[in-house]
């Protein structure tokens, strides 16, 4: 059985990073918006938010390192779960838990950020700007 996921997009929010109450391992969420690539009928793309859950040194260095509208490539697995809500209604929730997170963009908000990451595939370094993230 093969169950990987490959995605390309840009953070939604800054990372969550908590502590499990036992063990107090580290998890880090974020949520990932990546453009369909196709338009539909009006001519617009169309955008998906897939939840990303990382564990362990990885959700550290993530929560330490990216933050909203930083893109990155994303590979791990499809997890499906489900749970209980509130009110007690049961829910499922479709996350990709990530094994590597790729930053790729450079980190220009940082003094003495660790070092030069490229757009993959033009070579040309990306300024990203709130105003030019749609969300």
């Amino acid at each position: 059985m093969l169950n990987k996921v490959i995605l390309i997009g840009r953070l939604v929010q800054d990372p969550e990073l908590r502590y499990t109450p036992t063990g107090g391992v580290a998890v880090a969420n974020f949520t990932l918006a990546v453009d369909r690539p196709f338009v539909n009928q009006k001519g617009e793309r169309e955008t998906d938010f897939i939840r990303i859950v990382t564990w362990r040194k990885l959700a550290e260095i993530c929560a330490s390192n990216l933050s909203k509208g930083r893109q990155v490539a994303v590979e791990g697995r499809l997890q499906i779960r489900s749970y209980e809500d509130r009110e007690g209604i049961r829910r499922t929730a479709a996350e990709v838990v990530a094994g590597n997170v790729f930053f790729l963009d450079s980190r220009k908000d940082s003094p003495g950020s660790f070092e030069e990451n490229y757009d993959a595939f033009g070579g040309e370094d990306l300024e990203v700007k709130d105003e030019d993230v749609p969300f």
